[in-house]
């Protein structure tokens, strides 16, 4: 008993990298564009395929553009386009998991057939053929195209959490003395099962970025030489003549889906009780 508890509260090495990770993402989303040294539109016809140096520290792309400008500015879209898929997908799935949850019956199977649905289409086809649709897709376009299918994760995860609440004494005991259905699962089923959703956000986050990057890549995001796909996207042009046009987006977009990946793995394993209960 005495190490299981103590294993509860460590914190593994993985765990503390995804933290690092994330918070140096958020940091330079947030901060980096403030001090972005040069514009990233600024062309400089001059100073084409200039390696790294005092002015440009990552160098200039085949436009003569700041590499450290264009990726600062691309981190904070990363995190404007992940972050609002994020946050949409999440309120969209949660509420109609509880709904789907609580009241079953017709309802609950309506809802779980459209997810099934979602589920059985591939999703990045899905985001492309939407993306695909609009002649210059932007940022709302985008977010719009990966929530239509990203809220069922959420969806699924709340129904299966309220299945195994619902039935527990302090909601029994609510709905015994006439709490409104609505309140039941606002005040006493979504607390309880914020844990799992935060985990499952933290690993959704990482998979939006990949997927925002693959739809640059291809030349379905917005309309911006500057995003990190469509970075990784001009840099395989010149990738014998400067590779670091492709490796340093391509290093960025890994370690902000590794830090996603690790941070999550060390949030399910402080929320899960039993994880560390066979240790010693």
């Amino acid at each position: 008993m005495g190490g299981g508890a103590s294993g509860q509260g460590r914190v593994s090495p993985s765990a503390k990298l995804g933290v690092v990770l994330v918070v140096a993402f958020l940091a330079v989303a947030i901060f980096g564009p403030v001090f972005a040294p040069h514009s990233p539109t600024e062309h400089d016809l001059d100073r084409i395929l200039e390696g790294p140096s005092a002015e440009h520290w990552l160098g200039t792309d085949q436009n003569g553009v700041d590499v450290l400008s264009a990726m600062l500015y691309g981190a904070r879209t990363a995190l404007i386009i992940s972050g609002s898929v994020v946050l949409a997908s999440a309120v969209i799935g949660v509420t109609l998991g509880l709904i789907a949850g609580y009241y079953g019956g017709f309802i609950d199977e309506l809802i779980m057939r459209v997810v099934d649905v979602l589920l059985a289409f591939p999703g990045i086809l899905l985001n492309i053929a939407i993306v695909a649709l609009v002649a210059a897709p932007g940022i709302p376009t985008l977010v719009f195209a990966l929530t239509v299918n990203g809220w069922v994760g959420y969806a699924r995860l709340a129904r299966g959490q309220v299945l195994s609440l619902r039935e527990t004494e302090y909601v029994t005991g609510a709905r015994a003395i006439g709490v409104p259905p609505r309140l039941i699962m606002w005040r006493h089923l979504l607390p309880n099962m914020l844990a799992p959703l935060f985990v499952f956000a933290s690993f959704a986050f990482g998979g939006v970025v990949a997927v925002e990057a693959a739809l640059s890549f291809l030349g379905l995001g917005p309309q911006l030489n500057y995003t990190w796909g469509a970075l990784l996207d001009q840099g395989t042009t010149f990738v014998w003549q400067s590779p670091r046009l492709v490796l340093i987006p391509g290093i960025a977009i890994m370690l902000v889906v590794l830090g996603a990946n690790l941070f999550g793995d060390g949030l399910r394993d402080k929320f899960d009780p039993k994880r560390y209960s066979d240790r010693p």
